[in-house]
């Protein structure tokens, strides 16, 4: 990593980004200009049942920082499971209204992370596509891309904005929408396997595949709704293990060991 062009772009006034971000990505030999980074909420929950985690929090953090500072522009959605599942809901709770308390539980999050992004100097604005303007901006697709050219991240709550629909959609959509190089999803295993390998020793990993064979041989990577999006779409994923330090950074850097889902 070029220690340089990292701090000059500490102090990078807004409307220069995108001149300067090209630069500094040429240096680091980093390929992607734009990426939607699709964060589990089930992850910051760390060994609690329910909850925050804050050194997780701040884990990530420090990995968005420093993958901002490589002069890619970034956008994220955050789930909301460690605080609370729409589609897992107690018998009695409407499934509209349980996905409406789920949105809210990825604006809580989105909240946590804005705040902590904000305390190591990192410019980000809060949009959320249910309106709530005393907290967040609601979302529209011209400003949040105008905040990515001025260089700030933005950090997308509240899913679609609509009950039925997984966080996992609203990354594909959002990513579309803001014409994003590739989706990169961040849980707690190091890439796409055959089979589930914390059951079985003898899970073979991919280092690349495609939408088609994902498909055919029923490998769970996102829900039904938002793989299918993608395939349509032409937008690459990309899965990584997010506990590991620095796996952001080696992922745009050529370094990762995750798998890539291509078309």
């Amino acid at each position: 990593m070029d220690l340089k062009a990292t701090k000059d772009n500490q102090s990078m006034p807004s409307d220069t980004f995108s001149n300067k971000s090209k630069l500094i990505r040429e240096k680091n030999k980093v390929k992607y200009s734009r990426i939607l980074i699709k964060l589990s909420g089930e992850h910051f929950r760390g060994e609690k049942d329910f909850g925050f985690s804050h050194d997780i929090f701040l884990k990530v953090a420090h990995q968005i920082k420093k993958l901002h500072f490589l002069g890619i522009e970034l956008a994220i959605v955050i789930g909301g499971g460690n605080i609370f599942r729409g589609a897992k809901a107690s018998d009695g709770v409407d499934r509209v209204n349980a996905d409406n308390i789920g949105m809210l539980a990825t604006l809580m999050n989105g909240l946590y992370l804005q705040n902590l992004l904000e305390s190591i100097h990192t410019k980000t604005r809060l949009m959320s596509a249910v309106s709530m303007p005393t907290i967040a901006e609601t979302y529209i697709r011209r400003r949040a891309v105008r905040h990515l050219e001025k260089g700030r991240i933005i950090i997308l709550g509240s899913g679609t904005g609509n009950p039925f629909f997984t966080t996992d959609t609203a990354a594909v959509l959002r990513g579309r929408e803001i014409n994003a190089d590739i989706v990169v999803k961040c849980t707690n295993v190091d890439g796409v396997y055959d089979k589930d390998p914390a059951k079985y020793q003898d899970a073979k990993k991919f280092d690349t595949i495609k939408f088609q064979q994902a498909l055919s041989d029923n490998l769970k990577i996102m829900d039904s709704t938002a793989f299918s999006f993608s395939k349509t779409h032409n937008l690459n994923i990309y899965v990584l293990d997010i506990s590991k330090e620095g796996a952001l950074i080696d992922f745009v850097t050529g370094k990762g060991q995750g798998t890539l889902v291509k078309t």
